[in-house]
């Protein structure tokens, strides 16, 4: 019996390495998104910043670890085997919790987490005790459940979401309203004094949250709450002083500072406070095998009240988490998806946005848009106008191409998300209420992002359907983890060793899938065949730009076309709906080539406005062609998916046929303008009439089998659409042909 927890002894090891990997990708969000939001500092320079207080925020954390041993459950009350269970639990469900998450960059609560996978797993182990007992019953579950715990993280979601949300709004609103966008000017007269309160709140939020976590905090916890008020003020006139010098002396904006240290905070307060859950479970079950081990008792009897006590520091395990930490800062690429989330969410300018619109974004932002307007009525016209030159943003017409090399957003609403974020945390701590550092950093910056007018008309039914999403995911976060959890301690404790065993298995399998879904979505993304919009300012420009979008259509046509013939002629429904995800990609970037398209126009000379004219035509063929795909491959997925009679033998011959006289003109097309030889595009364009005709053949032959013998309607509607819509994508193919054969002939 002992060897089995020796083995989850040193599993909750590896477990907690692995832990400590997946919640450092999930919440670098809260310390990095101002920071590389607003490029105010190098991203070397930041992730030196954010390591340093990761490292430091990491040794001096030994004070939270207590809330995983006795914060959800009650400890004596559990055996030690029954404990061990429990933990080895909670770690499985929370590293697959968060790493779905990081895999689809989306941040969570790494705290909701650990405590609802806590508090399923604890439940599901008192109801076995429960149900084994001839005497407990279901009301004595409040014996074993800290239930109070439970219903304090719930309200804080809920506090973290409106408090953060709204504060967030109207802090930015006044600061804006003061600065404007052109605010470089303003920060000559009294911005050291605007980066003095924004450094005060930040170095509150260090002493109060970012420290609370220490060993030696309770030192110093009696003064910091008998002198707040003297603490403050002697921190506004430090850091007041401290700004001015660094302007003076260094000639930068005083703003960076406030970011360098905003973003040291967080990334101090994170380590300090949250290393607990990726490390908290894992030591515990160290520290309860230690006193097992040495008490000469059996495994299921040995209470487990020792947890209720103070236990000690170690300070190399908090060490070696630190290293960790700062490591997977550096080299996650889900850390940057998840990153990527919060700062496109609150970009000021354009971008690709990532999330539908959905019934209740749009109900939002339509309810929002009526009540704006009925307030804006009361309001006199002068002091509208007024309002309105403080939010007036400058110019820019670099279209989605450039905009992610730009700042997502300026200097001021970075120093704001930092500052407000950092005084609510500080508040809720002192006024022990549990906020979770997610939800407040992300909302903060959610709400400056409406203050800033971010949300325009042209992305507000975007970013709030993200923002539910997120919002969802969080409610979800505790759902799942409880269930899940839950649901893993009642497996283990049937199957003991064999259920830990395959857990672990199945644990490193569904890691290494997303890791490599990850990866695959990644170079998908960054694919050499992807679309890239076009920068030239010039008609030939345009033209030499638009072929190679139109030899990697081509190619990628040929491709798609290819896959869906031989998945329907297999009935394959598996590969049919991989294709559909390939076309679904191709037509979001033709959407995104179309939506640059008013920067396009904007950006080019006065002698070279006919080429959008060209670019215009261009892309509706595109689109065309897209279009064309889709239709084939969804029709074609819904045929085989729903079991339909699949293709005769002589359909499937006439298909692949087709195929093949399609896929030469393809690769055809894609040569001449990979080469750009478009004197040669007359051999394609003298294959148009023959390959109408043999689809228009195919049809007509189609018509007279149908006619004569009786075949099934569904079949036959499908071979239909497919030949007609071939069609149509070949005449497509054949306009983009003619369009620059005619171009090389006039030059």
């Amino acid at each position: 019996m002992e060897n089995i927890f020796l083995m989850i002894i040193v599993a909750l090891a590896v477990l907690a390495v692995v832990d400590l990997i997946v919640g450092v990708s999930n919440d670098a969000v809260n310390f990095l998104n101002s920071a590389i939001g607003s490029k105010a500092i190098s991203f070397r320079n930041i992730m030196i910043i954010a390591s340093a207080g990761i490292f430091i925020g990491a040794v001096f954390s030994s004070g939270m670890m207590e809330v995983a041993r006795k914060g959800i459950f009650i400890p004596s009350q559990f055996y030690f085997d029954e404990i061990m269970f429990i933990f080895f639990a909670v770690m499985i469900g929370d590293i697959l919790l968060l790493d779905f998450f990081n895999t689809l960059g989306m941040p969570t609560s790494t705290t909701v987490s650990i405590v609802f996978n806590l508090l399923g797993a604890a439940v599901v182990m008192a109801l076995i005790k429960i149900g084994i007992s001839d005497e407990q019953t279901f009301g004595d579950l409040s014996a074993y459940i800290n239930t109070d715990k439970a219903k304090q993280i719930i309200f804080g979601i809920l506090l973290s979401v409106i408090i953060a949300f709204s504060i967030g709004m109207i802090v930015q609103w006044f600061s804006r309203l003061i600065f404007t966008f052109q605010y470089e000017r303003k920060l000559k007269s009294f911005g050291a004094v605007f980066a003095g309160i924004c450094l005060t709140a930040i170095g509150y939020f260090i002493f109060f949250k970012g420290l609370k976590g220490t060993p030696f905090y309770g030192d110093i916890q009696d003064l910091l709450k008998n002198h707040q008020l003297f603490l403050v003020l002697g921190m506004l006139a430090f850091w007041t002083l401290i700004s001015y010098v660094f302007g003076k002396l260094f000639h930068l904006n005083v703003l960076v500072l406030v970011i360098g240290v905003g973003t040291f905070g967080l990334a101090l307060a994170f380590a300090g406070n949250d290393l607990v859950n990726f490390i908290g479970v894992p030591m515990a079950a160290y520290h309860s095998y230690e006193a097992w081990s040495i008490s000469g008792t059996p495994a299921n009897e040995f209470s487990m009240g020792i947890l209720s006590e103070k236990v000690p520091a170690e300070p190399l395990l908090l060490f070696l988490a630190g290293g960790v930490m700062m490591a997977t800062l550096w080299f996650s690429k889900k850390a940057r998806s998840v990153v990527d989330t919060a700062i496109n969410l609150s970009r000021q300018g354009d971008t690709v946005e990532r999330f539908q619109p959905n019934f209740l974004s749009k109900t939002i932002v339509k309810g929002s848009t009526q009540l704006i307007s009925m307030l804006g009525a009361a309001i006199p016209e002068n002091i509208q106008a007024k309002i309105s030159s403080s939010f007036q943003t400058p110019l820019n017409d670099v279209g989605d191409a450039h905009a992610k090399d730009l700042p997502a957003f300026d200097l001021i609403r970075a120093s704001i998300n930092l500052a407000v974020a950092g005084i609510l945390i500080s508040i809720a701590t002192s006024m022990k209420l549990p906020l979770s550092t997610t939800y407040v950093t992300f909302m903060v910056a959610m709400g400056t992002s409406l203050a800033d007018r971010a949300w325009g008309r042209e992305s507000a039914v975007y970013r709030v359907a993200g923002v539910l999403n997120v919002i969802g995911g969080w409610f979800l976060t505790a759902l799942f983890a409880f269930v899940i959890a839950g649901t893993l301690t009642f497996l283990i404790h049937l199957g003991r060793g064999s259920s830990i065993a395959v857990l672990l298995i199945i644990t490193a399998g569904l890691l290494i899938r997303n890791y490599l879904k990850h990866q695959g979505k990644s170079e998908l993304d960054q694919g050499a065949q992807e679309l890239k919009k076009t920068e030239s300012k010039t008609v030939q420009g345009i033209i030499d730009e638009s072929a190679e979008n139109i030899a990697k259509s081509m190619y990628r046509t040929y491709r798609i076309l290819g896959g869906t013939i031989e998945a329907l002629s297999n009935n394959d429904a598996g590969e049919l709906k991989k294709v559909r995800k390939r076309v679904l990609k191709f037509e979001e970037e033709v959407e995104s080539l179309r939506n640059n398209l008013f920067y396009l126009i904007k950006s080019l000379d006065e002698t070279s406005v006919s080429g959008s004219n060209f670019y215009i035509f261009i892309l509706a063929n595109l689109t065309d062609i897209v279009q064309s795909l889709d239709y084939i491959s969804k029709k074609s997925f819904k045929h085989v998916d729903n079991y339909h009679k699949a293709l005769s033998v002589g359909q499937v011959a006439d298909l692949a046929e087709v195929q093949k006289q399609i896929s030469t003109l393809l690769v055809e097309v894609e040569s001449a303008f990979n080469t750009k030889k478009f004197n040669s595009l007359k051999v394609s364009l003298d294959r148009k009439e023959a390959l109408l005709d043999l689809l228009s053949s195919k049809i007509d032959a189609q018509i007279d089998h149908t006619r004569r013998e009786e075949i099934s309607p569904k079949n036959t509607t499908l071979y239909f659409n497919v030949l007609l819509e071939l069609k149509d994508m070949v005449r497509s193919v054949m306009n983009l042909v003619d369009e620059y054969h005619k171009s090389s002939a006039q030059r």
